[in-house]
């Protein structure tokens, strides 16, 4: 056995089958042909993708994300939301903890707003847009 196989007790075939996975994943997040380049040199944007893939690999029910459009630019939360529609039209079930409202107003079907561990809200984007206490909560608005 070689390679970072070796450490993990893998058989030939299992780590083949592991790397197929692999880039398939790479593949699926738009990623293909870079499968060899180290997760540490690319953009954060990027970083944030192949995070996403590794959790794909394991062919989730649900997807769950905790702040994955944190600290991310325009072009790479767009990146970003473009993979979780198309995600979400393959039929994975996501769900998004995110503080950036606009990012997760333009994703979502459904949503459930919190505050301070109380629910605010439930229901569909555009009528938490007029929820007094969301917009108090997180638009900005005095309400």
């Amino acid at each position: 056995m070689r390679g970072p196989a070796r450490g993990l007790g893998l058989d030939h075939e299992e780590e083949a089958r592991n790397y197929a996975e692999a880039r398939k994943q790479i593949a699926r997040i738009g990623l293909a042909g870079r499968d060899l380049e180290t997760a540490g040199s690319m953009p954060l944007g990027t970083q944030r993708l192949i995070e996403i893939a590794r959790a794909l690999a394991a062919d989730p029910l649900l997807l769950i994300l905790d702040e994955s459009a944190a600290d991310l630019r325009k072009p790479e939360k767009k990146a970003l939301a473009d993979l979780l529609n198309g995600l979400r039209d393959e039929g994975v079930t996501i769900m998004i903890v995110e503080h950036d409202m606009d990012f997760v107003m333009k994703l979502v079907d459904r949503l459930v707003v919190m505050n301070f561990g109380t629910k605010l809200f439930e229901g569909a984007p555009q009528a938490a847009r007029a929820d007094t206490g969301v917009r108090a909560a997180y638009l900005g608005d005095s309400a």
